[in-house]
């Protein structure tokens, strides 16, 4: 079975999640790597990876996403919140929206991911609450991931699918 890895990594999480896959996967089989590309729809199987923006998959993706053909996908991304599978598994739920009928998931796996400094800047000049203070723990709590539980997490998920 060939496969393709197709991701968009704003800050470089979902980047180092595709490497990870790149890695657990034989190498000879893949027929792509990179940027959402026609180029991958050739492979019987799309990792396809994403940085989530307002709730669901950012753009490219989701157009990349409406390109598939009935190939198998597993779909992976980074979140800036973290800490609660429902809120990762709404995510994956809106990615999924953008995917044709005919295309089957095998498998999922999201995880928390880093944020750019002009985030936490962003958080420091809102007013002061309870919700600012919220925001300010996660994006320091998020500082470390993907960390190498995320990956091996990731690992798993993929082996399963």
């Amino acid at each position: 079975m060939t496969y393709a890895i197709v991701y968009s990594s704003k800050t470089g999480n979902t980047r180092r999640l595709s490497e990870t896959i790149r890695d657990a996967l034989p190498a000879e089989s893949c027929l792509y790597f990179g940027a959402p590309d026609d180029a991958a729809l050739a492979a019987d199987r799309i990792y396809v990876g994403f940085w989530t923006d307002k709730g669901t998959c950012d753009a490219d993706t989701a157009a990349f996403l409406s390109r598939l053909t009935g190939q198998q996908v597993f779909l992976f991304g980074t979140a800036g919140f973290g800490g609660a599978p429902e809120y990762f598994d709404k995510i994956l739920s809106a990615a999924q929206q953008h995917l044709p009928g005919c295309v089957a998931v095998c498998g999922s796996y999201m995880c928390q991911g880093k944020m750019p400094p002009a985030v936490r800047t962003r958080y420091e000049q809102m007013e002061d609450s309870p919700r600012r203070q919220l925001m300010l723990d996660n994006f320091d709590a998020a500082l470390s991931h993907p960390d190498e539980n995320d990956l091996t997490r990731l690992r798993e998920a993929v082996c399963m699918c």
